[in-house]
């Protein structure tokens, strides 16, 4: 929870994976479980999900990952991301995708580029952070269909 404004709770924690997954229940898609094969360790959460009305940019579906500090860079993230978007373009057929996150994370900004998305210069105000927080300003990146096409036709067929 480097990048979020306060830890959660275990009962917030239990809330939140509870919400997920009548969500993927609801719809069949959304963030979904990661865990790490060699042991089938819970590492977090990787996936799709509707942003809430209160974001700049709503409607739309974001892109998202928290993953266990322990699993950073070993490219987790990339990977399920990579799969989520095939489930965004080629299953669920949206147009675009949006993923953002404070200007300081960095890490979650290098994932965002290496799956091919674009950075919209259109910072803006969590309204979910306090606004004095140094954590309050937000990049917004994107990646549209025909963009994800052209980047992996080769990959994805």
């Amino acid at each position: 929870m480097e990048y979020y404004p306060d830890v959660m709770s275990e009962e917030e924690s239990n809330s939140m994976a509870r919400k997920f997954g009548a969500l993927i229940t609801d719809r069949e898609w959304g963030f979904w479980a990661v865990e790490n094969i060699d042991d089938n360790h819970f590492i977090g959460f990787v996936g799709l999900h509707e942003t809430p009305s209160d974001l700049p940019v709503t409607p739309c579906v974001e892109i998202g990952w928290r993953l266990s500090k322990k699993y950073w860079g070993c490219g987790y993230a990339s990977e399920a991301a990579r799969a989520s978007l095939v489930v965004a373009f080629r299953e669920l057929n949206l147009p675009e995708v949006y993923s953002f996150t404070s200007v300081s994370n960095k890490k979650s900004q290098a994932v965002m580029q290496r799956l091919g998305m674009s950075n919209t210069n259109n910072n803006f105000s969590h309204p979910m952070v306090p606004e004095n927080s140094s954590l309050n300003e937000h990049v917004l990146y994107k990646i549209d269909k025909k963009n994800w096409l052209e980047k992996c036709k080769d990959t994805h067929k």
